[in-house]
């Protein structure tokens, strides 16, 4: 007999609070804007890319003021390898220098603030709000939107990500959205994988909708 959505809901969140009690990003940063810069390079590229690649730019721009300042040339090929980088230089040093024209240099931890920047859209915004100032904000990246799809935990006909995250928040206690967010990314990350998840392994196999279906 399926779960009732609640119960689901509650299982996943007690195997989760057991296994991943301290889940929190992989990306590495100092502070916030070194965390937006992370964040806006790797839409569509691995947090591990990311990793290698930062130290270097965070070297040469350590900050919104100089990289507000940067020229594409000089900032270009410090992020090369990561994908799209000719768009990412321009959103980088355009989220720049609009925080040095409108927000002192400083990030701001509000959404609809965080979208008017060059390269930030909703997932980043998310992202940056809940890491930093654990708001209730869920970031529905490919990760986040293929687990909960394939647990159950969002019905099959939310085909959006805005959809999923809807749903997750919805269900999802409010102190434990920030968190939340991240259990799903590393279920995604290393167990859930696209292609051939490892059920095997799977601490919610039991409970799964997507094994259930095979």
């Amino acid at each position: 007999m399926a779960l009732k959505k609640k119960e689901l809901y509650q299982k996943v969140i007690e195997y989760f609070s057991a296994t991943q009690p301290n889940a929190e990003t992989e990306l590495i940063y100092d502070n916030p804007f070194q965390l937006l810069v992370a964040v806006i390079l790797s839409a569509q590229c691995t947090d591990k890319r990311v990793n290698e690649t930062t130290p270097k730019i965070f070297k040469h721009f350590p900050d919104a003021l100089s990289m507000s300042k940067a020229d594409f040339d000089a900032l270009f090929p410090l992020i090369k390898s990561i994908s799209y980088p000719n768009n990412k230089t321009k959103h980088l040093i355009g989220m720049a220098q609009k925080l040095i024209s409108e927000y002192k240099g400083e990030v701001p931890l509000q959404v609809e603030e965080l979208i008017k920047l060059p390269g930030v859209g909703r997932k980043t915004a998310n992202v940056i709000t809940s890491v930093i100032d654990a708001q209730p904000n869920m970031a529905v990246d490919t990760h986040v939107f293929r687990v909960s799809r394939r647990i159950g935990l969002v019905p099959s006909t939310a085909t959006t990500p805005l959809a999923v995250e809807k749903a997750l928040i919805k269900q999802i206690p409010e102190e434990l959205i920030h968190k939340a967010h991240h259990w799903l990314i590393l279920h995604g990350r290393y167990t859930c994988i696209a292609r051939n998840p490892k059920c095997e392994i799977c601490g919610i196999e039991s409970i799964c909708r997507y094994k259930k279906n095979q």
